[in-house]
């Protein structure tokens, strides 16, 4: 893989999360070094200071093309000034989930499930980020005494069985505070699984390429990866090295893609993005319709449009590899799955299904 506007950087520093991170493009001078901007990204960059900053690793910077303004990584990277407008502002919420609840960073939502904000912090922050809200926050991790606070009520309500550990990017915590959390989560005998909503195998895969943050996750096995790949340019060899070494450690990867409108709403972009997630043994699990968030509501499309993406990849996509498509209910109330309508008729215990073909056909039911 070619290091677009970084050839000088050696393969050495280009492996090292800590450079990558230390060298993140966080304003509108450095990023002019790199790009011809368009004025609304411009606009953007000055109008979403202290309000929705940038943030772009040299990694993925690199993955952008400068020829295409409408290129899929700078769409979800880079600000524009409709993130700001009025006319867009005036739509959606900041929070609309309702993730606050009487301890900072603990949202529980479904009774047997917690999910744990641990920081503030991420490596890029993404145009369409469903936490958009906590980008004004600055970057900080949780302290010991907020983990003990969320241990706490964990421990308090034995319902608890699955920890959704996110941010943020919950693996920028330093390996003392992640060995830490996870060991204290682990002393909660109804606590059976953990998981990390991460976007780094996408954004920073060299933070896998450090033995010792495996070896911590291994030590508290059994542990869930759940990234986030929208676009097949997504797919590289460093983020396939980065999902190998995790699958190494026993560590299995699904990914939740987001629907978003100019960067994948097309069926056979969606249908290469799922293949190439299947060739580095990514296991698609969600399609999300982009939320109703404040700042993100030019990325939404139709949910009629995500259904014809269902129906296209039916038939030409193994089983397994296709995502439940779902839209996430404001105020709380959970996650609805999607899916196209293939019953065309029905009479009694006769149905007639429409194939992946678009062949109707009858299949009756004989109970005996």
């Amino acid at each position: 893989m070619r290091r677009r506007f970084f050839e000088h950087v050696s393969e050495e520093e280009w492996r090292s999360y800590n450079w990558q991170i230390q060298n993140r493009i966080k304003t509108l001078e450095e990023l002019k070094k790199y790009l011809d901007l368009l004025p609304e990204e411009e606009e953007g960059i000055k109008r979403t200071r202290g309000l929705y900053p940038l943030a772009i690793t040299p990694y993925y910077l690199s993955l952008i093309n400068p020829d295409d303004p409408n290129d899929p990584i700078r769409l979800q990277a880079i600000p524009r000034a409709v993130e700001v407008d009025e006319k867009i502002q005036k739509y959606g919420e900041s929070n609309p989930f309702r993730e606050e609840e009487e301890i900072p960073g603990l949202t529980h939502r479904y009774p047997d499930r917690v999910l744990l904000n641990v920081t503030t912090f991420c490596a890029v922050y993404c145009r369409h980020c469903m936490r958009k809200r906590i980008f004004s926050q600055g970057e900080r991790a949780r302290t010991k005494e907020e983990i003990d606070r969320f241990i706490d009520y964990i421990k308090r309500h034995e319902e608890i069985r699955d920890v959704l550990i996110s941010g943020g990017e919950p693996l920028s915590l330093s390996y003392e505070k992640l060995d830490y959390l996870l060991r204290r989560l682990r002393e909660i005998k109804h606590v059976e699984i953990i998981r990390f909503g991460t976007r780094l195998p996408v954004l920073a895969p060299q933070r896998f390429f450090e033995d010792k943050l495996l070896d911590i996750l291994e030590k508290y096995s059994p542990i869930w990866i759940n990234t986030h790949f929208n676009h097949p340019n997504e797919v590289t060899d460093y983020s396939a090295e980065a999902v190998d070494r995790l699958l190494r450690m026993g560590i299995p990867v699904n990914n939740q893609t987001v629907l978003l409108k100019g960067v994948n709403d097309d069926p056979e972009i969606m249908l290469e993005l799922f293949r190439g997630l299947l060739r580095i043994k990514v296991k698609p699990q969600y399609l999300f319709h982009c939320d109703p968030v404040k700042g993100a509501v030019h990325f939404r499309t139709s949910i009629d449009r995500g259904l014809e993406i269902m129906r296209y990849l039916r038939g030409r996509l193994s089983g397994f590899g296709i995502p439940t498509y779902a839209v996430d209910l404001p105020g709380g109330k959970g996650k609805v799955p999607l899916l196209p309508n293939y019953i065309k008729k029905r009479e009694g215990n006769k149905f007639w299904f429409e194939s992946f073909t678009g062949e109707v056909v009858e299949y009756e039911i004989t109970e005996v």
